[in-house]
């Protein structure tokens, strides 16, 4: 049934941007069919969530994660693997660095698996927060891998 709604929703999708006069025309892959529907999905939760392409870029943060990384997504739009992988300082409990390969995000685009962390991480607004995140690879129906999506909730202290 859901795998029907999305058929259903991406033809909707398609409809609205083909237009008849073929100088005109917007053709979508199917990733970026794919990328849609992701960030349509996002976009209705309440969980902060962000998505990344299959090579790191940034492609979608949605309203709840906008305060968490300290920036609001139609603002600054999306934004490039080299910029997006140093710009938050990403520490352990002690403020140690975790090392780019040991995040989550990192062990879910460069391994295709899910991974989970808990870190201490310092927005783009330059405040520090506890986070807890999920990382999982985005692979279609046919094994096509084409990014990540990243859940994740600040961890209030008890202070």
């Amino acid at each position: 049934m859901l795998r029907y709604i999305d058929l259903i929703f991406a033809q909707h999708l398609l409809q609205e941007i083909r237009v008849d006069d073929p100088k005109n025309r917007i053709d979508m892959s199917l990733e970026d069919i794919e990328i849609v529907l992701s960030r349509h999905w996002a976009s209705n939760l309440n969980t902060p969530v962000f998505l990344v392409d299959s090579v790191g870029n940034l492609i979608f943060i949605n309203e709840a994660a906008e305060p968490l990384l300290g920036f609001r997504f139609a603002e600054i739009g999306e934004i490039g693997a080299e910029f997006w992988a140093t710009a938050f300082s990403i520490t352990d409990e002690r403020g140690d660095p975790i090392p780019a390969e040991e995040q989550p995000l990192a062990i879910a685009l460069s391994q295709q698996k899910p991974a989970h962390r808990k870190f201490n991480a310092i927005g783009l607004d330059g405040i520090k927060r506890e986070i807890e995140a999920t990382c999982f690879p985005l692979i279609n129906s046919e094994g096509h891998f084409f990014g990540v999506a990243a859940m994740f909730w600040h961890i209030e202290s008890a202070d």
